[in-house]
């Protein structure tokens, strides 16, 4: 599948965000949204109706879960996924419980990275009328 659709990407560290922006590129020709916290990201979010959100957990200001919290709030319909490094299943599970749509490990090798970003794009954005239906 190839994504197009508008992007935000927050994260705290500018490092993580080129990272992932290439990977975005790999996928399709998205529009590319960034901040550099919670607080702006809920800020952008606002301002630009993004499709997708890329939501880091740990960031000043607001932190991820917070940010996702608010979004959520605003946009009961807001896709969003987390980037974490942190292994913490009650994080992992309170984003999840909050509407995250999935996360994403930033610490797997690259290849396994953008295989779980291709999957959670294709699982949230593929149109479902052109799937043919399953044999019966």
């Amino acid at each position: 599948m190839t994504f197009n659709g508008k992007i935000l990407l927050a994260d705290d560290e500018a490092h993580i965000r080129k990272f992932v922006a290439l990977l975005l590129r790999k996928v399709g020709s998205p529009t590319l949204v960034e901040a550099r916290d919670g607080q702006e990201a809920v800020e952008a979010y606002a301002r630009e109706n993004p499709d997708l959100v890329l939501l880091d957990v740990s960031m000043p200001v607001l932190d991820g879960i917070q940010a996702l919290d608010r979004i959520r709030r605003a946009d009961a319909e807001a896709v969003v996924i987390m980037l974490t490094s942190l292994t913490n299943r009650q994080t992992i599970e309170d984003c999840l419980r909050l509407g995250a749509v999935g996360y994403l490990r930033k610490d797997l090798p690259h290849p396994e990275l953008l295989a779980e970003l291709q999957r959670l794009i294709t699982e949230n954005f593929e149109n479902p009328e052109a799937t043919p239906p399953p044999a019966t």
